[in-house]
């Protein structure tokens, strides 16, 4: 849960007054332009940006006081834009990354990667290859896996469609949605593609300029005038 979150980098306010919520297991989009404040939000919650006014709970605790590494203990992963996997790193020394708090658990450690393989089975198939040298569909692959070593409750994922095919787009979608259904995972979903981010979410926010203009389900969102004209192309 924000409340009243503002956010933003030196003397620049990117964000304004947010308050959102996310239940448990929900699947909820953040949409809105380029430069509207997406990525701020979601860098705030995670720990990379603190806000200059406001709170964040999680589970009802404080968060907003704490490290980024500690928010990850806390069960918050993180994929951000642009993917960011390390390159001169073979696909499992990224994984091992990922799961870098089940260093002294073992059987944990396991289990996290088992169940990432089984999800990306190209992953298992790749465990030796350089991360650089992937596609750019299985490096989204390889960012939301590591993100899913920790073990989350919570999923941040940053514009996860970001200079892929629109046939690997759809893909990564299905994904989602099935990671939702079999594992009950929470997601926030940021995206610039709003009616494919609108059918396959429960509620979404929009956001404008850094301030939330729209709530609802994301059947009403993708009904609503506004929303049609502005990022439906209608």
């Amino acid at each position: 849960e924000l409340e009243m979150i503002s956010a933003g980098y030196g003397t620049v306010m990117a964000v304004r007054d947010i308050s959102l919520s996310i239940k448990k297991g929900e699947f909820v989009a953040l949409i809105g332009s380029n430069g509207a404040g997406k990525s701020t939000i979601l860098r705030t919650i995670s720990g990379l940006i603190r806000p200059r006014q406001g709170s964040i709970r999680f589970d009802g605790k404080r968060i907003d006081g704490m490290a980024p590494h500690q928010i990850v203990r806390a069960g918050i992963a993180h994929v951000p834009e642009g993917r960011q996997v390390f390159p001169d790193l073979s696909v499992a020394e990224n994984l091992e990354m990922g799961g870098f708090i089940w260093r002294r658990e073992p059987a944990k450690f396991r289990e996290a990667l088992d169940l990432v393989y089984s999800v990306f089975p190209k992953l298992a198939q790749r465990r030796t290859q350089m991360a650089g040298t992937l596609s750019g569909g299985e490096q989204q692959m390889l960012a939301i896996g590591r993100a899913l070593m920790t073990r989350p409750r919570l999923l941040l994922l940053d514009e996860p469609s970001l200079g892929l095919a629109p046939k690997v787009v759809l893909e990564m979608f299905n994904l989602f949605a099935r990671l939702h259904q079999t594992t009950g995972l929470t997601i926030l979903l940021v995206e610039q593609l709003a009616a494919l981010t609108l059918e396959y979410t429960q509620r979404g926010y929009v956001l404008e300029r850094g301030e939330i203009k729209l709530a609802d389900s994301s059947v009403v969102l993708r009904s609503n005038p506004r929303v049609q004209q502005i990022y439906l192309g209608a």
